[in-house]
């Protein structure tokens, strides 16, 4: 029994949910999303609230069934409040500035890296080892930040690269003498 896909959404004030077969749009303070959704699954709108519900308890049906709610969550959520993700970069000379809306990265290379945003993305830098991805689709920006991140992922030896705000690095003891 899926609980999430059980869980009504919740729709805010200001909020414009339009449903067509296989498609949800949502219109918010923030933005315009638009997401495919599978068809077979039922989404019944009310004046405050969302709930999906599946055709049968069939495996693939079941899996769908959360899924598609979460799709619409993360829509109204980014809508609403936007999403973002925190990123820390570690390392002696290592440091991140705003060139206009692109992101110049010097982090050990012969040459800084550029990273363009996407569409709908845009990037903050509060302190020169510190990078905000900003946006109102989670899965963009998700990803943007997941780009920024491989540019220098954290190596284990000093813990030297780029990493989630929350990220463990897992050390390795070195050589010994």
């Amino acid at each position: 029994m899926s609980r999430i896909g059980r869980k009504p959404i919740e729709l805010p004030s200001g909020v414009l949910v339009g449903l067509s077969p296989g498609r949800v749009q949502v219109n918010g303070p923030l933005g315009e999303l638009s997401q495919d959704v599978p068809p077979r699954m039922q989404i019944e709108k009310t004046e405050t609230e969302i709930v999906v519900t599946r055709p049968t308890d069939r495996g693939e049906d079941r899996a769908l069934h959360g899924l598609t709610r979460t799709l619409i969550a993360n829509m109204v959520e980014g809508v609403t409040k936007g999403f973002e993700k925190h990123l820390e970069i570690q390392g002696v000379g290592y440091r991140a500035q705003l060139k206009g809306t692109d992101l110049e990265l010097a982090v050990g290379y012969s040459h800084p890296v550029v990273v363009k945003p996407r569409k709908g993305i845009e990037f903050d830098v509060p302190a020169p080892t510190q990078v905000t991805v900003k946006g109102i689709d989670k899965q963009m920006v998700g990803q943007t930040a997941a780009e920024i991140r491989k540019v220098r992922p954290p190596e284990p030896y000093k813990g030297k690269g780029i990493r989630y705000r929350d990220e463990q690095v897992r050390r390795k003891v070195g050589k010994r003498a």
